[in-house]
Formats: C-alpha cells, structure tokens, sequence
C-alpha cells in the first residue's frame, strides 16, 4: 500500500480516544497507579508504549542530575540511583494532566507501528548515544505488535560488525521481505474499533480500504500533527537441530551456573520483604513479556504462590519445574536467573 496515511484524522482519533478513555478512568480514580497502567487499555502495545515513555522521562531526569561535582560512575551511586528507580517505579503515579498527553501518544504510535514502522522503530529504537544489537534486543520488551518480526530482524544484525547507520536501510528491506508475517492494518484498526468508531478508509484519505496484506516497510515522514507532548527530560527445527537441542544443558543445570550480574542486580546482598513489592514495573513488564508470554494474571498468581513459601529451595522447584515447563523457559535463562535471585534475596 503505497498511499500515505491521513496524518490529521489519526490525531484527531487518538485525541479524541484518549480523552474518552481519561475521562472513564478518572472518574472514578484520583491518579493512574502502575497496576492500572500495566493494563490501562486492551490493547497492550498501548500499554507497553506509554511505560516506555516513562522511563525515557526517567533517564532524561537522571541525565539533567548529573553534576561535575559528583562521581555518578562510582559503582555505591550507580547502586543507590537503580535501587532509587526500583522504588520510585513502584509508586507511580500520574494526574490526568500529565497522563492523557501520554496516552495520546502511545495511541498513536501503536497505529503508527503499523501505518509507518520504519520511521516508529527509528524513534523508538535508535535514539541511544551507546547504541548496539544487544540494546536493541533489549528494548523489545516494550514491542508487542511484530515483536517476532524485529527479533528475526536484529538476529541479521549479529552476523557482522554492527554499523547504526546501516539498521534502518537493512530494516526496510527486512520489512518488505516479510510483509506476510507482520500484522495488518485491518487487524489494528478492528482492535482500536473496538474501543472507539474506526475505519481503515478513515486513514487514507480519498482511496478505498487497503487489502488485509500488511503495510509496506518503506515512509520516511514522521507525523507533523503528533501531540506536543515530548518528554525534555519459529519454524520447526530439522532432526539434527532437535537432537543437538536435546543434548543441550536442562534449565535446571543452567540455574546451577554462574551467570554475569548487571548492575541492577548488585543488589542481591540485600534481604527482601516479598517479592510483590520488590520487582519494578520494569523488572513486571520484562517477566509477564518473557515469561508468561503476556498474561499478567498468570505472573501475579506465580508472584502470589512464590511469596507464601518458606523455604527457598521450594520456591525455585516450584518455579523451574511446575511454571518454568509449563511455559517452556528453555531459552530464558536471564529471565528465570532474575527472578531467582530475588527468591534468594528474600530468604537471605
């Protein structure tokens, strides 16, 4: 599809969408919480879109407190700013003023994710000083619609020296190569249907309603009638394959080994309450995303049952054997080495 999206009528719709939405949510509730944020919306790219936000608020935040006056790479600061962020991140907390804004643009971009996904992956993933495939693979926890698509997508990117310059003609290309296998704009727009009057033809002006066949990779123009909100701050492996997987350490034995520790893990020295009240919302959207592939009732449930253990070691058998087979963890071992932790910490 090669006609160009009615930039004015998609603002006009996730303005108006997001008032309704506000103004059904506020009246009943004085704030958004991080619980209500998680699920604000159906729709979960929406939901996912404006945690993002927030956090690039956070780290524009940090960025302006740095002074020359202090050591912000000394590893006690780096420490205290992370466990700062883990607390902060649980008691969110936004007035309708500064929410709605937010809310209209995640309603935006999740259409524009669809409408115009080079030049959204290029806003949302490119604008980082430290740019590398492993920060990109990174930020697609916070990617719901195709995420399996830009996953193929940065696995292309590993197989030589990585040029930032490079991603977004490789992803272009990518995107049109595999058009079958990326969601359509018929799809989105039943699902946005369903929360507000939306047609495909609403989108694009004077042509009837493209076909079910997804959006091309390629526009370069970005939205002149976005909100002023900014923030200032897998196919089936062959028997060989198969064989060679069945060979392979067990989760279990994965779990045994010694794994890097990152920063915001440093603090695992230091004895936790629950684990309800000590995982961030950033730490829960990277859990329900990678673990319990979405459901959040199904992660709280786990939470739940995790924190009314006694005993660690019955805790992580619960966990690896129980939960970890019934989603098939086999390959997220960062994820279940994260959440184990943190059931150490709590029996420290």
């Amino acid at each position: 599809m090669k006609d160009k999206y009615n930039q004015i009528r998609l603002a006009q719709y996730s303005q108006a969408l997001a008032q309704r939405l506000s103004e059904e949510h506020f009246a009943h509730h004085e704030n958004v919480t991080a619980q209500q944020l998680i699920s604000f919306t159906p729709i979960k790219q929406v939901n996912l879109y404006m945690i993002r936000e927030l956090l690039t608020l956070w780290n524009h935040e940090m960025a302006n407190l740095r002074s020359p006056y202090f050591d912000f790479e000394h590893p006690e600061v780096k420490d205290a700013l992370v466990q700062f962020m883990n607390v902060l991140s649980r008691k969110i907390s936004i007035k309708r003023p500064h929410f709605e804004p937010l809310l209209v643009k995640a309603l935006q971009d999740t259409l524009r994710t669809v409408l115009d996904p080079v030049a959204v992956f290029e806003e949302k993933f490119m604008r980082m000083d430290d740019l590398s495939v492993t920060k990109l693979q990174e930020s697609l926890k916070y990617q719901d619609i195709d995420k399996e698509v830009y996953r193929q997508f940065l696995d292309t990117l590993l197989d030589g020296s990585f040029d930032r310059h490079q991603v977004i003609p490789r992803l272009n290309r990518f995107l049109a190569e595999h058009e079958a296998e990326r969601t359509s704009v018929n799809d989105l727009v039943a699902k946005f249907n369903e929360l507000q009057p939306l047609r495909v033809e609403d989108l694009f002006p004077a042509v009837a309603a493209p076909a079910s066949a997804p959006m091309p990779a390629m526009s370069t123009q970005v939205a002149s009638s976005q909100p002023s909100f900014r923030p200032t701050l897998h196919a089936e492996p062959k028997l060989n394959d198969r064989l060679q997987l069945d060979q392979r350490p067990t989760l279990n034995d994965r779990l045994k080994q010694p794994v890097a520790v990152s920063m915001a893990d440093r603090q695992q020295d230091q004895k936790i309450g629950s684990l309800k009240e000590a995982i961030s919302i950033n730490q829960r959207f990277s859990f329900i995303n990678e673990l319990f592939e979405g459901d959040n009732m199904a992660y709280h449930a786990v939470i739940k049952q995790l924190d009314e253990y006694s005993n660690p070691d019955q805790a992580k058998q619960y966990l690896v054997q129980d939960v970890g087979r019934k989603y098939n963890w086999s390959r997220k071992e960062e994820h279940v080495q994260k959440l184990t932790r943190l059931i150490e910490r709590k029996f420290v």
